[in-house]
């Protein structure tokens, strides 16, 4: 079922209403190529898997970028990228229809609709995070039992990171892995 949200701007009333769309009725609009996708994840997330037929535009160049004619659904992770690009697009007045895909990539899945994948692609970069501070966590423990117990700070320190980024919203972490050269994807 489509969910319509109301975005004003500071300037009055938006031109055009915003959608949630469900992956069924995406899936529908797509076999019908009534609308365009655009992926505003980052390409090494678009590259370990993406709705066939998608642009990739990340949040961060999506006013920048000249964008396909007609409607369009903005999808990412989880849906609130894909939200926010919405708000941005509808702010500067985007004429043609603008929707996002409610659930993300996730829901897409669930809904039992595949992926297309890059042949080679990292593994999803959450993914990485968690093997890494798992790693870390893992190894401040053994070392703070084998070596000196001052490595469990190692632990602590890898811990409270975890509950920043889930706080916050701001992963450095994930920021640092993003930039590691087994991430650099180019599309």
């Amino acid at each position: 079922m489509t969910t319509t949200t109301a975005h004003t701007s500071p300037s009055g009333p938006t031109p055009a209403p915003a959608a949630r769309l469900s992956p069924r009725e995406l899936a529908d609009r797509l076999a019908a190529k009534a609308v365009h996708v655009i992926d505003v994840r980052e390409p090494v997330e678009y590259a370990s898997g993406h709705i066939a037929g998608s642009v990739n535009v990340p949040l961060a160049q999506l006013t920048r970028t000249e964008l396909p004619g007609g409607p369009l659904v903005l999808v990412c992770h989880s849906g609130n990228r894909s939200s926010r690009g919405l708000g941005q697009l509808l702010e500067q007045g985007h004429p043609a229809p603008v929707m996002d895909l409610e659930g993300g990539i996730p829901a897409w899945q669930q809904a039992g609709f595949p992926l297309q994948r890059r042949a080679g692609a990292p593994l999803p970069l959450m993914r990485q995070v968690q093997i890494a501070a798992g790693s870390l966590v893992l190894l401040g423990v053994i070392l703070s039992q084998t070596l000196a117990p001052g490595w469990i700070w190692l632990s602590g320190f890898v811990g409270a990171g975890l509950v920043f980024a889930g706080i916050s919203g701001f992963c450095g972490m994930a920021r640092l892995l993003a930039a590691m050269p087994w991430n650099r994807v180019s599309l």
